[in-house]
């Protein structure tokens, strides 16, 4: 990969929490960052913290409300547009279970709002940008898509991937963790020689974040030793050339079982090309 101070870095999720922290110390390190977030106006206050933090001002806001694959796409259009190539996405953004145990939430377009948010916002924010990290990978060497899953992981239940019947936060939100899962270990193998790498993560158990406190009270861990290992993943020389591993902070450990059945993951890989409206597309 080129020097870092030359990488082109896409956070989704930047504005607070895990996301911001990453932000923060790529920056101080010198990369050049585009930082997605939902609030605008919180967006820019992230912008004005990691340039009085680092003195980098080669960042760029991104907004995009990930319940809306309108909107996933219009984010899509306008990196395409204003760069010339990404050498690293980090897929972070997400919702956790949510403050009311059994209330089922809908996105924009009506899917179950985790599982848009948590899987097929970034599924299709990264096929749309695929170009750029081949670029990236063409021009560097190599480029690397890191995706934050969890050690939450639920099966998927394919006669109820909205989970219609008994719906609970914390199933929804596992569910669209292992879906992140399957989707990087298939994606891995589809762009193996490419110089484009696909690793996923456990950043570390319970961090200091809005939707651990919202869920579980008292945090057990820090965002800043959840980042650690995410810039492990995104940056790390060790991870040269490493593709389709899922570790627990540098650990490299199994998914659930089910994130290695390839009938279910064509299963999932054929619904969600249909959901994110791509099979009209190639």
């Amino acid at each position: 990969m080129r020097i870092l101070e030359e990488q082109t870095i896409l956070i989704t999720g930047a504005t607070d929490g895990l996301g911001l922290e990453v932000a923060l110390n790529l920056a101080q390190k010198g990369a050049r960052l585009l930082l997605h977030g939902r609030d605008r106006g919180k967006g820019e206050r992230a912008k004005a913290e990691i340039l009085k933090a680092t003195g980098n001002a080669h960042q760029m806001y991104l907004n995009a409300d990930f319940s809306s694959l309108e909107e996933v796409t219009r984010l899509a259009d306008s990196v395409v547009v204003s760069q010339p190539r990404i050498d690293v996405l980090i897929n972070n953004a997400g919702l956790g279970g949510g403050p009311e145990l059994h209330r089922r939430e809908l996105s924009q377009d009506g899917f179950e709002l985790r599982f848009a948010v948590n899987y097929l916002a970034p599924f299709l924010l990264t096929r749309q940008i695929l170009p750029l990290l081949l670029k990236g990978a063409q021009e560097g060497g190599e480029a690397r898509i890191v995706n934050v899953a969890s050690a939450a992981q639920q099966d998927i239940d394919f006669e109820d991937v909205m989970l219609e019947k008994g719906y609970e936060g914390m199933r929804a939100y596992s569910q669209s963790k292992l879906a992140m899962l399957m989707w990087t270990f298939d994606l891995a193998e589809e762009l193996s020689r490419t110089g484009v790498t696909v690793n996923a993560l456990h950043p570390a158990s319970l961090m200091d974040t809005r939707m651990v406190r919202e869920w579980f009270g008292t945090p057990r861990a820090s965002v800043e030793e959840g980042a650690r290992y995410v810039e492990r993943l995104a940056i790390g020389e060790r991870l040269r050339g490493v593709t389709g591993a899922y570790f627990d902070q540098s650990t490299p450990v199994r998914a659930k079982p089910q994130a290695y059945d390839n009938l279910a993951r064509l299963r999932l890989k054929t619904l969600t090309r249909q959901w994110c409206g791509l099979d009209a597309l190639g």
